[in-house]
């Protein structure tokens, strides 16, 4: 069984060792700044993807309870 196991996990299933110790992240500013059409892209799709099915739902939300 435990060479089914990914070479990172510990007997407890668990990240640990000392690759997580070496682990850093880094956090610099982006070395461009967004562009209006960027950010209009990205909320527009994001509306398009997670906002607009479920608009469609509720508002057809009566027609769903109906047993026809």
């Amino acid at each position: 069984m435990s060479g089914l196991m990914p070479p990172w996990r510990g007997r407890t299933g668990l990240p640990g060792g000392s690759r997580a110790a070496d682990a850093q992240i880094h956090s610099k500013p982006s070395w461009e700044e967004l562009r209006t059409m960027d950010v209009a892209i990205g909320l527009t799709s994001c509306f398009l993807c997670f906002l607009l099915p479920w608009g469609w739902v509720l508002s057809h939300l009566e027609n769903y309870k109906k047993w026809e």
